[in-house]
């Protein structure tokens, strides 16, 4: 969340207009004075198409953090546990909201959701944005805590509580405990310690091929550890002087996937591929399937990348 200004970086971007006026469960009960407490069923909410209005109606009281995620996602299923955790210890000073873009295409569509996990939150029925990709619980805590500070500054501070239906229903099962090496690789990924990370997965890959979680999260890992200390401007303008440097290429690719730019990275690399030499293509096409991966098959934006390189190839 570079810029604490309310909404900033999305206005023109994101029109939740068309989510505004349905009616509101009566469960959300959210005062609109600064200060004052929302009631809530619970402070982590599945939230839908048709019961988004609520919860933007709740953000004029309290924050709403938005998780926009998917079953097949597996960075989200590394994001979402952190989130929840952290939103609860909060006490109520966030409600997260979460929002299975495969179930809901127009709070996706809203939300431009090209790239998943993207979390966003909601302060004064407002977009700002926060962060994409799976990142460390110490940088969620820091966003949070930045969070609450430009919701302050535009008025917002109030609480949710939860109502005491809520607190009585019994509590869900618990999750079974993570594999591991995945818990070891899920330590090393907040401590910053990414080749740590990468090791745990790829030990857990060698002892399960289907282990598809971490698979997931080694490709999600790689990329983290790829572009930690480049320089987007520098990197473009060196794949801009060198168009077939694979390695030039591959920088700029890797950080407009972690940007969400999902198509310019697979238009890049597959622009590449056609550019080379049939005997220099196997990185570039071995990039790809890793970058396919990363985003899950069943993005509209896969398939029609993997279409083009099937072209290419044949």
């Amino acid at each position: 969340m570079s810029d604490p200004s309310l909404g900033a970086a999305v206005r023109g971007a994101v029109d939740l207009s068309s989510l505004r006026n349905r009616p509101a469960a009566p469960e959300a009960g959210a005062s609109q004075a600064a200060g004052a407490a929302a009631t809530v069923p619970a402070l982590v909410l599945d939230v839908t198409d048709d019961t988004f209005a609520q919860v933007l109606e709740l953000s004029r009281t309290v924050p709403v953090v938005v998780d926009l995620w998917a079953e097949w996602c597996g960075p989200c299923k590394q994001l979402s546990p952190i989130l929840e955790r952290v939103v609860r210890e909060l006490a109520g000073r966030l409600v997260l909201a979460k929002v299975d873009v495969d179930a809901n295409p127009q709070l996706s569509q809203a939300f431009r959701a090209q790239s998943i996990p993207m979390v966003v939150a909601l302060v004064a029925g407002q977009p700002v944005p926060l962060f994409t990709g799976a990142v460390p619980e110490q940088q969620v805590r820091e966003v949070f805590a930045q969070l609450l500070q430009v919701a302050a500054q535009n008025g917002v501070t109030g609480t949710a509580a939860v109502d005491g239906e809520a607190d009585a229903a019994p509590e869900a099962p618990a999750e079974p405990p993570m594999p591991p090496l995945h818990a070891e690789a899920f330590e090393a990924i907040e401590a910053g310690d990414y080749a740590r990370a990468i090791t745990a997965y790829e030990k857990a890959l060698a002892e399960n091929p289907r282990d598809e979680d971490a698979r997931a999260g080694l490709g999600q890992v790689r990329l983290l550890d790829r572009v930690q200390g480049l320089d987007l401007q520098a990197a473009r303008a060196a794949a801009a002087e060198a168009p077939t440097d694979v390695a030039a290429q591959f920088a700029v690719a890797d950080l407009d996937i972690a940007g969400g730019h999902v198509e310019d990275a697979f238009g890049r690399l597959l622009d590449l591929f056609a550019q080379l030499p049939s005997d220099e293509r196997g990185p570039v096409r071995e990039r790809l399937l890793e970058l396919f991966a990363l985003v899950g098959d069943a993005d509209p934006r896969v398939a029609a990348a993997r279409g083009r390189l099937a072209s290419l190839l044949f």
